[in-house]
């Protein structure tokens, strides 16, 4: 090893989000839409196409039956085609996300990436299309026709006045939904904030005064909503780049400002808030200055929503103002106004009734869904990622988080219900508690859990010491960990070896990143004293810990966390994970009365199951079975899941019988006698554990739906069964997850991708193993 440069020390103050840096390289964002297939999406059957016959039933002749219903009674095809469940995301690219008009070509990453957050969140199929033309009548005669094939469309990116006339025209002319969320999406999230800042500052809606600074598409659409939620017309101001709309103006005016002109004497923008209640900012940096906040009404309501930098921060409105209340399109502040939260559940509840179209109750209903959900308290999943502060409702908390799982059950019911209530539902729904089971096992749940994880850390960032730091993938994890503002990364290894493999992968060493020379680090003498003193009786010499601490990675990286110098520590990449757990379970010891185990969470199309033991036990016996399933029940809940344990075995509830599946009854007989506090029940075959129906055979069987978590009988059969489900069922895996040890350590599998490391690493540093 190299020993030329003193090292970087430990404890470098982390890159917090609210620095307003980058999350991401340019590098890195290219690199994450070129891997594996470009893009962001795929097309997957949902139907086997294993058989002659299943091709036959999919295809030519079977094909034939549902075509002739079809055409016989059209709304069959919500019932045997994708129509009911898909949404088109179109744009031209002349608005693309705060870079203007750059073309449609350019609008498809955009585009990909609605369509996956519809998926994500909500369960709704999409494709991007993409329209290559400016004008507005193409572009209507271009979509107009496509209503057969989707159930809506969402526009998206498309600059004012053309994404006015391209809505109203397309509504008029298809009879499904047609909705631009760059309108409606933002006006619906901020209008539900803004009715809980009425609620908490003691304020009447109806002599409410409000000025709106931006007349583009957003600006108007949020003041065509609150003035329908009962703001009054007079206490409405609009502004744009030349002040007040007001009546009688005729510079830079167009029929959609001047359905909105004021009759004012008021001319400038700072005018306007004189005396003013509340701020709406979807404008540019710095519209609302000091001075402007100052003149405003007591207890004032700011909604600076320009992206990426708002019209004014939250520190520079709290330093002038203690009294205000403050949002903006930041997930870095507190009250971030996020269309996410709106447009996936408004399709959903839309698509579900088979809605005509969505309308201003629609809009009305999701919005105070939103503003009544933010009152209530928040579940675990939501407090888990405020650590230290569960989030109550008051001036810091007025809008949901995104990664609220009850997003999915209340507003697309609130859609549905106005959609019914308004005539717009072609297929209305007769039980609305059932509809929000159904929505409620529809949800995927990945997407929150991981969100809210990382904004747990981020809110409470920490020192995770990456045991590899000379690898290329494991620099980048480290980078875009600092970079997203989850802590400091302690990359080990020779700093000359770690800066050349940094240049050659294109990662610049940032402030944030600190490297950790084992050799000549001023603590390796102490670690070697921490190891002598553990391994003492076991066969080891001080000599031999002074070479461990000095030249193994992994003892010196999980010496650090061991003795307070990081929080965390991930490994794996360039070791066997038997082996990497070894040299771990050397410094770190296992948590008193728990056992040590590998979790792993596959997803598979929308759905979500933890399996155990994927990494540590080989044969286990009926205690270790059962003592598998109460830390993967744990596990679950601290994840936000009500664990439904089914403990497997190649034999169902006796049949056949087998000395093995003894094991697996006699651990159900375990967890009885403990008297558990989650359901479970075995043995059982995978088949019976997560089909409904198969379960169903088994009208005994104690598990109220299908297991969300499954206990292997055997370590070779859990890691057979994940690896088969990713390279042949497309599923993602994560983890294994590794459970147990008195410190947060995560180990990852031999060549995982930067971003399994980041994601194991955010898990480390959060202690979900813990």
């Amino acid at each position: 090893m190299t020993d030329k440069k003193p090292p970087r020390q430990v404890g470098s103050t982390p890159v917090r989000s609210n620095q307003a840096r980058p999350s991401f390289t340019d590098q890195e964002a290219l690199a994450f839409h070129a891997q594996g297939k470009p893009g962001k999406l795929e097309v997957v059957p949902t139907k086997p196409m294993a058989t002659q016959r299943d091709l036959s039933l999919a295809y030519s002749p079977g094909v034939a039956v549902p075509v002739r219903a079809i055409a016989e009674n059209p709304a069959l095809a919500y019932d045997y085609t994708a129509k009911g469940n898909m949404v088109a995301v179109i744009s031209n690219g002349t608005a693309i996300l705060g870079l203007g008009d750059l073309g449609a070509l350019a609008s498809k990453p955009v585009m990909e990436g609605k369509s996956v957050l519809f998926k994500r969140f909500a369960d709704v199929d999409s494709i991007d299309l993409e329209v290559d033309t400016k004008d507005a009548d193409a572009f209507v005669n271009a979509v107009r026709y496509l209503g057969p094939s989707f159930g809506g469309i969402n526009l998206e990116d498309i600059k004012a006045p053309e994404c006015f006339i391209i809505e109203q025209r397309l509504q008029e002319l298809m009879d499904i939904p047609v909705f631009h969320d760059d309108q409606h999406g933002t006006a619906i999230i901020a209008a539900a904030g803004l009715f809980n800042c009425l609620k908490l500052t003691g304020r009447d809606i109806t002599s409410t005064r409000l000025v709106v600074n931006g007349a583009g598409a957003a600006g108007i659409a949020c003041v065509e909503l609150v003035k329908a939620m009962g703001f009054a017309p007079d206490n409405v101001l609009l502004c744009d780049t030349k002040g007040v709309v007001y009546k009688g103006r005729s510079d830079g005016m167009n029929q959609w400002k001047s359905a909105h002109a004021a009759e004012t004497d008021r001319r400038t923008l700072a005018e306007a808030l004189d005396g003013a209640d509340v701020f709406f900012g979807l404008s540019v940096k710095g519209a609302l200055t000091t001075e402007m906040l100052r003149s405003m009404a007591p207890n004032p309501v700011v909604f600076a929503m320009a992206n990426p930098d708002p019209e004014i921060t939250p520190d520079e409105a709290h330093a002038v103002r203690d009294d205000v209340i403050i949002a903006t399109g930041r997930s870095d502040y507190p009250n971030q106004v996020n269309n996410v939260l709106g447009f996936p559940y408004i399709f959903r509840g839309a698509l579900d009734v088979h809605a005509t179209a969505i309308n201003m109750e629609m809009k009305v209903a999701a919005a105070q869904a939103l503003a009544e959900l933010a009152q209530e308290e928040v579940p675990d999943e939501v407090a888990s990622a405020y650590q230290g502060a569960r989030p109550r409702f008051g001036r810091d908390y007025i809008i949901p988080a995104p990664f609220d799982p009850r997003l999915m059950t209340r507003v697309p019911v609130a859609v549905a219900k106005a959609a019914m209530e308004t005539g717009v539902a072609r297929k209305p729904i007769p039980d609305l508690a059932a509809y929000r089971a159904a929505l409620s096992a529809r949800r995927d749940p990945v997407a929150g859990t991981l969100a809210g994880i990382f904004d747990r850390v981020r809110r409470s960032p920490k020192r995770v010491v990456f045991a590899e730091g000379e690898e290329e993938a494991v620099i980048r994890a480290a980078a875009s960990f600092v970079n997203q503002g989850l802590g400091t990364a302690i990359l080990v290894g020779r700093e000359d070896r770690v800066e050349a493999a940094a240049a050659f992968a294109g990662v610049e060493l940032r402030e944030g990143m600190v490297i950790q020379n084992a050799r000549i680090s001023p603590r390796t003498n102490a670690y070697a004293q921490y190891l002598y003193d553990r391994l003492q009786r076991q066969g080891y010499l001080m000599r031999d810990c002074v070479r461990l601490a000095s030249i193994d990675r992994n003892h010196f990286a999980a010496c650090m966390v061991a003795m307070g110098d990081a929080d965390a520590m991930v490994t794996g990449l360039t070791r066997n994970y038997s082996i990497a757990l070894e040299d771990v379970r050397r410094v770190v010891s296992d948590k008193p009365g728990h056992c040590v185990l590998g979790l792993s969470i596959a997803i598979a199309r929308g759905r979500t199951v933890l399996v155990a033991d994927t990494a540590v036990h080989d044969m286990p016996t009926s205690e270790e079975l059962a003592a598998i399933a109460i830390e993967a029940a744990s596990v679950a809940k601290r994840l936000g899941y009500e664990p439904r344990v089914a403990m497997l075995a190649y034999s169902t509830f006796g049949h056949p019988e087998g000395e093995r599946a003894e094991r697996v009854r006699e651990a159900v007989r375990i967890l009885d006698r403990r008297r558990v506090d989650f359901e479970y029940d075995g043995e059982m075959g995978a088949d019976v554990a997560l089909n409904r129906e198969a379960m169903a055979l088994y009208p005994f069987c104690r598990l109220s739906g299908p297991a969300n978590v499954l206990i292997m009988p055997a370590f070779h059969s859990a890691s057979i069964s994940t690896k088969m489900l990713q390279e042949l069922g497309g599923a993602t895996v994560i983890g294994p997850i590794l459970v147990g040890l008195d410190k947060p350590v995560q180990i990852v599998p031999l060549a995982a991708k930067d971003t399994d490391l980041v994601n194991m690493a955010v898990l480390a540093a959060a202690n979900i193993g813990g």
